[in-house]
């Protein structure tokens, strides 16, 4: 079990966790998620963890065919800049390693903004916190669990 799959079970929401063969030479990947679940690369979501301006993180939830935003990010965050955080940020604040980071259970709860795209969806697909580990489940129930906000963050 994953503090993901922990914290999701403990919810009253509806999930289901997906595993698959997870190939190590296989980058991107979530889109590699995406083609072994065989599900649309629009309905999987990468995690991605962002320094903010004042050395402050976040998370950012977007379809894994897409790209993060940072002038957007910044602006709906109320930040002045954003790029993407060092490898050990992303470890040290998450519990999870690249590939594998998921916005559920991560050890610090960051402000976190959920791609708009996730509601043309009943269910998404996010990292359970292991790659080859995936969870199902509504994006309103994401949007919950997370404490996240619903914006326009991908491109």
């Amino acid at each position: 079990m994953t503090p993901a799959i922990n914290v999701t079970k403990k919810s009253n929401v509806g999930y289901k966790i997906h595993e698959y063969q997870h190939n190590a030479s296989s980058e991107p990947y979530g889109l590699a998620a995406a083609d072994k679940l065989n599900v649309p690369e629009a309905q999987v979501f990468k995690t991605l963890v962002v320094s903010l301006n004042n050395n402050e993180l976040a998370v950012g939830i977007i379809p894994v065919s897409s790209m993060l935003s940072m002038k957007l990010f910044a602006k709906i965050i109320g930040a002045k800049k954003a790029e993407m955080a060092t490898q050990l940020e992303t470890e040290r604040s998450t519990g999870y390693i690249l590939g594998g980071v998921s916005p559920l259970g991560q050890k610090k709860k960051l402000k976190t903004i959920i791609d708009s795209s996730a509601k043309n969806f009943t269910t998404i697909y996010v990292s359970a916190g292991k790659r080859g580990l995936e969870i199902e489940l509504c994006p309103i129930d994401l949007k919950k669990l997370t404490n996240g906000t619903f914006a326009d963050i991908s491109q």
